[in-house]
């Protein structure tokens, strides 16, 4: 059973993150060009923010803060 795909973000096709929701569960998948995929699931909105906030910190975007606010808020609009 497949959910619906979120971009969070992208930045062309070897750098983005996206979400899928199923029910309650969600699947983050991180995707870029340096470190290949990764893959996160969490079982509750809470659990997700908790993990937004923590991996991905405003400092990392410096001079982006425009890409951060998106990356949140999308998340955020889950």
């Amino acid at each position: 059973m497949a959910g619906k795909i979120h971009s969070i973000y992208k930045e062309d096709k070897w750098n983005m993150v996206t979400a899928e929701i199923i029910g309650a569960k969600i699947t983050v998948r991180e995707i870029s060009s340096i470190w290949g995929e990764d893959t996160y699931t969490f079982h509750s909105r809470p659990e997700l923010m908790n993990w937004v906030h923590e991996h991905y910190k405003p400092e990392n975007y410096a001079g982006r803060e425009d890409v951060y606010e998106t990356i949140i808020e999308n998340f955020k609009n889950l």
